[in-house]
């Protein structure tokens, strides 16, 4: 799901006033949220990665720096745990994006490591993690289960199931419907989706989300070579391949390197990859903004979902009466 930096204090300087009637768009309702209705992200679960600069473009250019939120639990933990060692061990320094592939996704990693000579070694404690990780199922049952029964189990991870579950079911303003999955959902700013066969939940794949890429199945990837999606979201790669975060904070990084030129997207000359500086824990560097996200919970995000899938500001003409989880992007900011 792509995530947005929401520069609140600038937008409202830029606007003009609005009379005390006026519709206001998805944009200035999350600009007028209070506090309250936002959560801070533990620094622990931040990974930042700082690309080299582009001194092509600006001979000064500063590092490109990436910040990703990870997975909470209980979803995607074993891969988190790996990435989270990788980057305690500083395994990805000196390694480099060496994927970019248009409309797809940006791939960083160890470009050599098909080549059993030339890989880099993986430090100690890297877990081999089962397909069966993809989902998440409760224990109690493996039998398919009604739409009040999935209810009532996600209740059971998700706290109040969110605010697309109070959105779609509970009210009819936002049209429930989605290809991939039978329901969709928020949890702790997160978008996922869930089927009533197992039943399961899983974490879905939108514009900035962050997976592990892996060899031909039983293969599941160590947490080694990582993507951004930075196209339409391929929801097709839901449950077949892992999510562990989300990119929050530089992902025109990302998204604005040039293509490659092979299949896939790979350079083929090792000189057009972008070297990887270092990445690491958000703790183990100085100076690093606190990230807040607008709380999916929150009657603030209940009514910019609900504006957001029926634009009534004056720009637009027709409410769409829907919108889809990957394009309900949830706020996200550097704390004031």
């Amino acid at each position: 799901m792509s995530l947005f930096l929401f520069l609140a204090a600038s937008v409202a300087a830029a606007m003009p006033a609005k009379p005390a009637n006026a519709v206001l768009s998805p944009g200035e309702i999350v600009s007028a949220a209070p506090a309250a209705d936002w959560r801070a992200m533990a620094a622990d679960d931040l990974l930042v990665m700082d690309l080299a600069a582009d001194t092509a473009a600006l001979p000064a250019a500063p590092p490109r720096r990436i910040v990703i939120q990870l997975l909470p639990e209980p979803f995607s933990q074993s891969w988190v745990g790996n990435i989270r060692t990788l980057a305690a061990a500083r395994w990805w320094d000196g390694t480099s994006v060496y994927r970019v592939q248009d409309n797809w996704v940006a791939q960083w990693g160890d470009a050599d490591g098909e080549d059993a000579a030339k890989a880099k070694p993986l430090p100690p404690g890297i877990a081999a993690v089962p397909e069966s990780e993809y989902v998440l199922r409760p224990s109690a049952t493996s039998r398919d289960v009604s739409h009040e029964e999935l209810d009532m189990w996600l209740a059971t991870i998700a706290g109040t199931h969110a605010a697309w579950h109070a959105l779609t079911h509970k009210q009819a303003r936002i049209k429930d419907a989605d290809p991939y999955a039978d329901e969709t959902f928020f949890f702790r700013g997160w978008p996922l989706a869930a089927s009533k066969t197992g039943p399961s939940a899983w974490p879905v794949h939108c514009y900035g989300s962050v997976g592990v890429a892996r060899n031909p199945s039983p293969d599941t990837g160590t947490g080694t070579e990582l993507y951004a999606v930075i196209g339409h979201a391929p929801r097709q790669l839901d449950r077949n391949i892992a999510v562990v975060g989300r990119v929050i904070e530089g992902m025109q990084f990302l998204s604005a390197l040039p293509r490659g030129p092979a299949p896939m997207g790979v350079y083929v000359n090792p000189s057009e990859r972008t070297p990887i500086l270092s990445v690491r824990l958000a703790a183990q560097v100085p100076d690093l903004p606190i990230y807040e996200y607008l709380s999916t919970e929150s009657g603030s995000f209940h009514t910019y979902a609900e504006a957001s899938a029926n634009r009534r500001d004056p720009f637009f003409i027709q409410p769409a009466g829907g919108i889809d989880i990957c394009n309900l992007k949830v706020p996200v900011r550097r704390a004031k």
